[in-house]
């Protein structure tokens, strides 16, 4: 039977456990990704566990989030995140260098090398064929400090891809449908491995729009294989000599298997507010737009720019849009420049903006209260985009140009007939501007040692949290249903982001998305056995944000009851001793009310015994099966109040 990719490289860095889906596995981790949004919490963590250098190959903390220096809070972050680099051994991209996960393909992109990163959209670099999963700060924390990472063994899903694109259309197109066909859920406990001939059409740089969107199908990650493209964007980068091919066996057998034949995709939207939330774009022809931003890692590659730079030159976009580009990296926007693209864009009117994540994490290019926003972006959470009752659209390149040109929604093949206009032909350099002085390397060891953390007075400490409680009572305080993203529970934007590293002050934005009175009710409690809130399907879903569990944790949420959770913020409350526990039917989460007293008891003997539990409604009078999906390693976290309180008495 021929071996998957995907098991390959599983098998390369397996440590603990066996490859059965399902089962607890351990792997080995070669490199690190940290962002400014999550990294400050994974510094502030390595301290916490006494670190005293990266044990990874390769570990880098970008700065592309927070970027939008209203008040020195941010800046402040910037210091920290770079002495901290100084201090453990990280390499530090300054502000401005570019987005996380299109830069690491650039500069530390390498085949079959395995790498977590404090970000959801971590498995972008699958592009190059890695083992590239996003998890919370914790995790990526215990990895730089040379620990594997634990994840239950996911099933493999592959799809093969037949066909060409057809003009109008890109890679975007192909990551809508699949979110069309299975939903956001669809990929959850999976990975998904591209193979096919299909394959030969699309660049590195695509795969990478591909790979990167298919965390919003809530897979652990996504694989393509290392071949000819991913040899010709490593010969761009300077770095032919990282290439090393990589493929499935011949007749290699799938758990899960689809089909995607390229050649009859047509242009795809996602209307608001989910990213599965997907129809033909000429379903929704003629829908009026004031905002249109191209950018973010969902479309990251020079050719995105470079189409719709071809689609506007010489003409101007219509009265009334904001034409919004967010250049991914330095370098995409020198080759960009050099190509004389950045010039056909502002004439056209479109407004440059910084290198980095930007509108995609609700940092500026906020949209008005009902007016539709087309973006490259990869989500469209209600709230995420920094307008609460915003209209956001996800889309592709040639989309969004037609869009921004003609003031409406329209497939962009029937905006070509309309002026008589073929599919660009783009010329791409074959070389890219390479420029690594934005890249701050690792001091030597013993420099390294002399180095002080610098924090500023929005930099505060962990909080302590104490062990789970034999009983809790207690009551809810939010009743939620399907699909609740991390952005509702800990929102982005330029109000709240300043304060990811300060969790007392970021803890007044908890899940005001969904209820603003949730934190003054939650402090009340806090004190006095804390609260529990009810969740449908797909609970935390999105963003890896641990800030999503620490800063309930610090409201005093001692549990969280769901039809099904999200991987990454699953793992992320068990790092904080949060219980995370599943109806056994899920109707019963229908019976709960705000206000309900619900309790559990003999937690200390029944968690390591049994993953069956009961939890009953003492308000009602009624009980409810519940089942917790924790390994013994886990379940030993929860109950020690989170893996630093765990590391801190000697665990492992």
């Amino acid at each position: 039977m021929g071996r998957t990719l995907a098991a390959k490289l599983i098998e390369s860095h397996l440590r603990e456990g066996a490859m059965t889906p399902g089962e607890e596995i351990a792997l080995g981790i070669d490199q690190t990704l940290t962002q400014d949004a999550t990294g400050t919490l994974v510094m502030q963590e390595l301290e916490a566990i006494g670190l005293d250098r990266t044990q990874a190959d390769v570990s880098v903390q970008y700065v592309d989030h927070n970027l939008l220096q209203a008040d020195e809070r941010n800046a402040e972050d910037h210091t920290f995140l770079r002495s901290a680099c100084r201090r453990y051994g990280l390499w530090y991209s300054k502000p401005g260098n570019g987005v996380s996960h299109p830069t690491h393909m650039q500069r530390f992109g390498v085949p079959g090398a395995s790498m977590v990163g404090s970000d959801s959209h971590t498995p972008a670099a699958g592009s190059l064929g890695m083992l590239a999963i996003g998890t919370g700060g914790l995790d990526v924390a215990r990895a730089i400090a040379g620990q594997p990472v634990y994840l239950r063994m996911p099933e493999i899903w592959g799809i093969r891809l037949t066909g060409e694109l057809p003009p109008w259309t890109s890679a975007k197109d192909v990551i809508l449908e699949l979110l069309r066909r299975h939903t956001v859920s669809g990929g959850v406990n999976r990975i998904i491995e591209y193979h096919g001939d299909g394959l030969a059409g699309l660049s590195a740089m695509d795969r990478h729009v591909i790979a990167n969107m298919g965390a919003e199908l809530g897979a652990t990650t996504s694989v393509f294989p290392s071949d000819e493209a991913v040899a010709e964007f490593l010969r761009a980068q300077d770095r032919g000599d990282d290439f090393l091919p990589l493929a499935a066996d011949e007749g290699a057998t799938y758990d899960v298997t689809d089909e995607v034949d390229l050649s009859t995709l047509e242009p795809l939207i996602a209307k608001p507010s989910a990213p599965d939330n997907v129809v033909p774009v000429r379903e929704v022809a003629g829908t009026p737009v004031q905002q249109v931003v191209i950018g973010s890692s969902a479309n990251p590659g020079l050719r995105d720019f470079a189409i719709a730079a071809a689609m506007v030159r010489g003409r101007q976009t219509a009265e009334g849009v904001s034409f919004d580009v967010n250049p991914t990296s330095r370098q995409i926007f020198a080759d960009l420049t050099k190509m004389g693209a950045t010039f056909d864009l502002i004439s056209s009117g479109a407004r440059i903006h910084q290198s980095g994540c930007m509108g995609c994490i609700g940092m500026g290019q906020a949209p008005a209260v009902g007016h539709n926003s087309l973006r490259t972006f990869p989500r469209n959470f209600p709230g995420r985009s920094g307008t609460r009752e915003d209209s956001v659209w996800l889309c592709s390149p040639e989309t969004a140009a037609a869009a921004a040109l003609t003031g409406e929604i329209i497939d962009p093949r029937d905006f070509a007939d309309k002026l008589g206009m073929t599919y660009p032909s783009l010329a791409l350099p074959k070389k890219a501007s390479v420029d690594t002085e934005m890249m701050e390397p690792p001091l030597p060891p013993d420099e390294a040692r002399r180095e002080k953390l610098v924090k500023g007075p929005n930099i505060t400490a962990l909080p302590d949290f104490p062990p789970l409680p034999d009983r809790i009572e207690a009551p809810v305080l939010l009743t939620m249903g399907d699909d609740v993203s991390t952005d509702e529970i800990s929102p982005a934007g330029a109000k709240a982001l300043p304060f990811r590293s300060n969790v007392d002050k970021l803890a007044d934005f908890t899940f005001t998305v969904i209820d603003p009175d949730y934190p003054p009710r939650a402090r009340e409690l806090a004190g006095s056995g804390g609260h529990v809130v009810i969740g449908g399907a797909n609970y935390g879903q999105g963003s890896s944000r641990e800030h999503a569990a620490i800063t309930p944790r610090h409201l005093g949420l001692r549990a969280v009851l769901a039809t099904s959770f999200a991987r990454i913020h699953w793992q992320n409350l068990v790092n904080f001793g949060i219980l995370p526990l599943e109806f056994a039917r899920p109707a019963d989460r229908e019976r709960i009310d705000v206000g309900d007293v619900l309790t559990l008891d003999d937690l200390r003997a029944t968690l390591p015994d049994s993953h069956e539990l009961t939890v009953r409604n003492t308000t009602k009078g009624e009980t409810y099966p519940v089942r917790h999906q924790l390994s013994p390693r886990q379940v030993d976290d929860v109950l020690a109040g989170g893996v630093i309180p765990q590391l801190a008495r000697g665990g492992r």
